[in-house]
């Protein structure tokens, strides 16, 4: 062959799929056993992967719930009627940062590392985009990172990230050149710079993976002002267990996210010192008012101020102050959700114009669910169902069936390998999870599915006093040990509680299946490699291990 066309088969051989190297032995479990035409290999889908942050399922109305309805997401639902809902979708650790890193390297939280807010992730160790972009994708990152400073090092060709949290309006903007203060409100300004990189700095002649992390809907729940007065008037269904007394769980009792008594009333409910004033209550962390511009502030005390007023003169106190606050915490959490769903019709919108939407993987989610009044809360970071769930929705035209809704239980430590084997790469032998194309496909799940999900959170010390604890939940049934100063077991028939309010871990008619799920838990420690906090035969009183766990936690500064 002449050195012409032997440049040009290596040329194709890097662009086509890995068909052309030899796949390592613990090469992909579905993509290997693929079979794919030249044509096919050298269209390798692109991936538009969404984030938004404390996004709970019960928000996004293709799950059906009464909040959904009062308050629909028509685009995020788009993607469900395009392709996949999956409806018992879950997490390994339910925290903002320990999530992203999980979904970034498929594994769990003792095994990247990162397991509490506060830490800093490793940008050397595998993530799937590298992958990816190593093996000729292009691939960029819009919006939060919020796993260090920057994700300078993790893989990315093209970069812009919020600082840490972010802010809502006028948020400082990391790039390799720097920081800067841009002016705008964060959603808007993720998904412009989202569009601007697919529509002009992308190579067209590449396959793409585009990650968009939204902020919103995360605390302190600030609304784009065109937003503001969306839900305003609007009557949310109080859930059945917002004034919980928490009986029989002690981790519970002790938490301190409840909305009537733990949220900040000025920066979180946006609450007024009085009648005809703007002046704010308690805020903690004023900049992100004092950051907008003097415009911005007006328009948005001007569509909040009679509502305000209306609860100012009302002089409300006790019971109805906590549904007062209830309405308030929604309604401003629900209008700060609307334009994360508006951006997902912008990025929807933009792929089908230009027909790339054929052979775009399009996927939407959040890092964990989120409390909207169950049990009083607000926040994360228990393994009960609204904090455990989280949403995810897939399209991939003519691989993914329209209105496909998968049963089987899937965590976030599958995004990984999802991708790779879609892209036609090998899933490594170090990645926890599996790739969701073996439920997608026709919505069934494999025989060999895993039946159980395990979890593990481990942040306390730290925002909102929620102990550590690890778990089981199989479909029907759940089982939490918590661990440090706070040592107990928790155990819910979810078929006959749904709410998690009773816990009947002393029920003498449970200590079967009390004894089947504790030796479920062995096998999944020891199945994840996890070896952290007691082990499940410890006694209660041992609290030497977890205590210490508890107290090395990180992230004060993190809300």
């Amino acid at each position: 062959m002449d050195q012409p066309r032997i440049a040009l088969a290596a040329a194709l051989c890097t662009l086509a799929l890995p068909a052309c190297a030899t796949l390592p032995e613990d090469a992909p479990r579905h993509a290997a056993a693929s079979s794919t035409t030249p044509q096919e290999e050298r269209q390798r889908p692109n991936i538009v992967f969404i984030m938004s942050d404390d996004h709970a399922y019960q928000a996004v109305s293709a799950y059906g719930s009464d909040i959904g309805r009062l308050a629909p997401t028509p685009n995020i639902d788009r993607i469900a009627r395009n392709g996949a809902i999956f409806l018992n979708s879950y997490v390994t650790n339910s925290l903002c940062g320990p999530s992203r890193a999980t979904m970034l390297t498929g594994q769990f939280s003792h095994m990247h590392g990162f397991t509490k807010n506060g830490q800093k992730f490793d940008n050397s160790m595998w993530n799937w985009p590298r992958a990816l972009g190593q093996q000729g994708y292009q691939t960029a990152l819009f919006g939060k990172w919020h796993l260090n400073y920057s994700p300078e090092g993790a893989g990315f060709d093209t970069w812009k990230v919020l600082d840490d949290q972010g802010k809502y309006y006028n948020p400082d903007i990391i790039t390799p050149d720097g920081r800067t203060v841009v002016e705008g409100y964060a959603t808007d300004l993720v998904t412009d710079y989202s569009l601007e990189w697919l529509k002009e700095e992308r190579d067209p002649g590449k396959p793409f993976a585009i990650l968009i992390h939204h902020k919103a809907p995360h605390r302190n729940f600030m609304p784009a002002i065109r937003h503001l007065q969306k839900y305003l008037g609007t009557e949310f269904p109080i859930p059945t267990n917002y004034f919980d007394h928490y009986d029989g769980r002690p981790a519970a009792e002790a938490q301190e996210m409840n909305i009537y008594e733990d949220m900040y009333e000025g920066h979180d409910l946006h609450m007024t010192e009085q009648a005809g004033s703007s002046e704010l209550r308690f805020d903690r962390w004023p900049d992100d008012f004092t950051r907008m511009t003097p415009e911005q502030r007006a328009a948005w005390d001007a569509r909040l101020q009679a509502n305000n007023d209306a609860m100012n003169e009302a002089d409300l106190h006790g019971r109805d102050l906590a549904l007062w606050k209830y309405q308030r915490y929604m309604n401003q959490y629900l209008a700060t959700v609307t334009a994360v769903d508006e951006s997902v019709g912008r990025v929807l919108d933009w792929l089908e114009r230009t027909g790339l939407d054929e052979n775009t993987i399009v996927v939407y989610t959040s890092d964990q669910g989120f409390y909207l009044g169950e049990h009083g809360w607000f926040d994360k970071r228990f393994m009960y169902e609204e904090s455990l769930r989280t949403p995810l929705v897939m399209q991939y035209p003519g691989h993914i069936a329209p209105g496909t809704r998968v049963e089987a239980p899937v965590q976030n430590v599958d995004y990984a390998p999802t991708f790779l084997d879609f892209a036609g790469l090998p899933i490594r032998d170090t990645i926890q999870g599996r790739s969701l194309r073996e439920v997608v496909d026709d919505g069934e799940a494999p025989a060999d599915w895993r039946e159980d999900i395990y979890y593990h959170y481990y942040e306390y010390p730290g925002f909102h006093s929620v102990r550590a604890h690890y778990g089981v939940r199989t479909d029907r049934y759940k089982l939490m040990r918590f661990y440090g100063d706070i040592n107990a077991w928790e155990f819910y028939d979810l078929q006959t509680d749904p709410n998690e309010m009773h816990n009947r871990i002393d029920d003498p008619s449970m200590q079967g299946t009390i004894a089947e799920l504790k030796q479920k838990l062995v096998e999944l420690r020891a199945q994840y490699k996890d070896s952290d906090g007691p082990a499940v035969d410890d006694p209660l009183s041992a609290v030497a291990k977890g205590r210490r766990d508890a107290e090395a936690a990180a992230g004060l500064h993190h809300h």
